[in-house]
This record gives structure tokens, sequence and C-alpha cells, in this order.
């Protein structure tokens, strides 16, 4: 058996299941792990304990190879949203953004020009625009000027499951703005340039199927100089417990954090990351690519719109769909256990390396279900 075959037999059997953008299904491994990690905690012994906190340099470290950067530029988070949070909340200047972005960002951007430092600049996007959401160089560039100090980005947009191209972005942006990007819909599935941004912010409770509490966020030289670690508390200092002193943050990248992690929520990120590593991500990659083929395919024999690029440079696991009817399939697919996420116009399906041909054939099914007619054999 392949590394991949192994790593595809560990899915299970979740007939339906078309919402991975949305939340990963722990994976058996994860859920052994978290469940002996817990009785290794529930233990008075101290080896015990330090068996589950020697996951903390772990993941740090699996996390350097897999971004392919210093493992002391990289930093455990509760959430993505955190680790956004450190980024915007100590820049300056104008911090360029798609108004369509997951809230993390939009949300996290706004409150940072409550302190008066960072201002948002929106990129936005007309209602009919079937690329809204798309943050291209080309849109990129056209917002541009002096006062644009970073830009702030998800690789893939949560909504449309357009893929940008960070290289690109790079050399639009040039050597002295920042390149902010939020890789929670692409980290561990997807192989990128993620040495083309300064900010690296992910979650492991979709794609890598680790659960929740299983934030990272990096920061490079360049970033540690221009963010001030406004968020920075007593565990991003140096030399330990600062007690009865008041030390200033550290210079490394510890300094964006607040207190110790969360030891658990390691221990499953760890798992994650050496479950996606071991398979390798450009073969979970190609075969990611497979299965969006497939739901392509079924969309295009029901003629179902769809939002997401084509190429495959350019999107990953989800595919957003545009039916003329959007309330009446989403009924369609409940009724018949497909889960996938309706919002507004769209219904977004994602399928992940081990989705099955009868949760695709499901699919297909429903869509035939809610009164589609089929004039194209896949």
């Amino acid at each position: 058996m392949s590394a991949l075959e192994e790593y595809r037999s560990t899915f299970g059997e979740e007939y339906g299941y078309l919402n991975w953008a949305a939340y990963g299904l722990l994976s058996p491994a994860i859920t052994a792990e978290a469940v002996a990690d817990a009785e290794l905690l529930g233990s008075p012994r101290p080896a015990s304990h330090t068996l589950v906190h020697d996951r903390v340099p772990e993941a740090r470290e699996l996390l350097a190879e897999m971004l392919d950067v210093s493992a002391d530029t990289v930093t455990l988070q509760p959430s993505a949203t955190y680790g956004l949070m450190h980024a915007l909340y100590g820049l300056s200047g104008e911090v360029l953004a798609a108004s369509s972005e997951f809230p993390s960002i939009t949300v996290s951007l706004e409150r940072a020009s409550a302190f008066g430092r960072a201002r948002a600049r929106w990129i936005d996007f007309e209602d009919d625009d079937p690329h809204a959401g798309f943050v291209t160089p080309d849109a990129v560039a056209a917002a541009l000027d002096d006062d644009v100090t970073a830009l702030v980005v998800s690789h893939v947009d949560f909504r449309t499951g357009y893929r940008t191209d960070l290289s690109a972005l790079r050399e639009v942006l040039g050597p002295d703005r920042l390149l902010i990007v939020d890789a929670v819909q692409s980290f561990g599935v997807i192989e990128a340039d993620y040495a083309a941004a300064d900010v690296i912010v992910g979650h492991g409770y979709k794609w890598l199927r680790a659960g929740r509490g299983t934030g990272f966020a990096t920061f490079s030289a360049r970033a540690r100089e221009r963010i001030t670690p406004v968020l920075s508390g007593f565990g991003g200092v140096d030399g330990g417990l600062p007690l009865d002193v008041l030390p200033a943050p550290s210079p490394s990248a510890n300094a964006y954090t607040v207190a110790s992690p969360d030891q658990l929520a390691v221990a499953r990120l760890a798992m994650g990351l050496t479950t996606a590593r071991d398979a390798g991500v450009a073969a979970i990659e190609a075969a990611l690519m497979e299965r969006t083929d497939r739901l392509f395919a079924i969309a295009d024999s029901y003629g179902i719109a769809v939002q997401t690029p084509r190429a495959h440079e350019q999107r990953a696991g989800i595919v957003n769909l545009l039916p003329e009817n959007p309330a009446q399939l989403a009924a369609s697919l409940a009724n018949a256990g497909v889960r996938a996420t309706a919002r507004g116009v769209s219904i977004r399906v994602s399928a992940h390396v081990g989705t099955s041909d009868d949760t695709l054939a499901q699919l297909d099914e429903a869509i035939g279900s809610a009164g589609y007619e089929k004039f194209i054999s896949e």
C-alpha cells in the first residue's frame, strides 16, 4: 500500500460528507492520539506530562518543514484568527484586503483600525461580478498606492474556491509591503510558494482533520521588524515565567503569543501534520484535483453553473455551485444526506482525498431528485 493509499484509508465511510471546507472530520489516528494524551495528562507522573508537552516543539518543527521556514518563526495559536489579530493589530499604515474575505480577516482588520495604527483599504466587488472574491494580482495592483503597507489575503477563498498566486502577489506588492496569507483552506492539501509570504496563518480543523484549537502562525524576520507585538502576553517573553520582572517581548516570533498552548490541541495538530507530511502534499493535491474534477463533471452534467475556476492551479478542494434554484437544491441535498454549505445563491461542495465514489453518486442523485435534468453523460 502506498503512503497516499494508506492516508486515504483513514477517512472511513462518511457517506454524503462534502463539507470539508467547513469542518474536517477527525481522523481515527487523531482521535486515538487525543484519547491517549488525555490519559497521560490524567496521570500524576511528571514523565507522562512531559510526553504530551513534547508535542509542542514537534508540531513547530513539522510546521517549519511543511512551510519551508525556520522553526523560530513558527507560533502555535488557538486559531488562525488569533494569528491574524497578532499581525493586524501590530501593523501601521493602510492594509489592503477584499471586502468579501472571511470574517477572520475583515473583522480583525476593522478592529485593528480602532487602535489608530492600521487602516483598512477594501477591494470591493460588484454584487453581480462572477469573479467577486478573486483577489488577483491585477485587482491588487489596481488598488495599490504609496499608503498601502500590507495585503492580507486568503490563499483559497472560502466562498468561490479561487486560489490566488502567492508568487505573483509578491511581485505586485514589491519588497517593501508585507504579504499576510490565510492558508486555512489550502495548507496540508495544496503545495504553495509560502516563501512569498511574510506572515502565514492556518488552522488544522479543516483539511488536516485535527479539530479545533490547532491554529498556527509564522512571522518572518521582515514581519517582526514591521509588526509590533501588541497582544504579546507572558508566554511571549524569553527566560521562562516572568515573576517580579516586566521583560520586553521576545525578539523571536514567540513574541506573538499570549500564553502556553493547549497541549491536547497541539498533539492533535502534530498528528495531523505527520499524516499529511508522510502521505506527501503533492500526492494529496493530485488526488484532491481528481475528486474536484468529478464535482465539476457532475455539475456540468446537469448544466449547473460553477463559480470556481477550472484550472487546477487556481483552485483547491472547494467547488461553488450557482444553481438556478439554490433553496430547492439545498433541500434535496439535505434530504439525501449530502452535507454541503448553502449560502445565498450558492451551494459550496468540498471533497477531500478520501471522498468516496458512493458519496459523489449521492450528490449526483440528489441533484436529479431536485428536478435538474441530466443531459451530459459523465
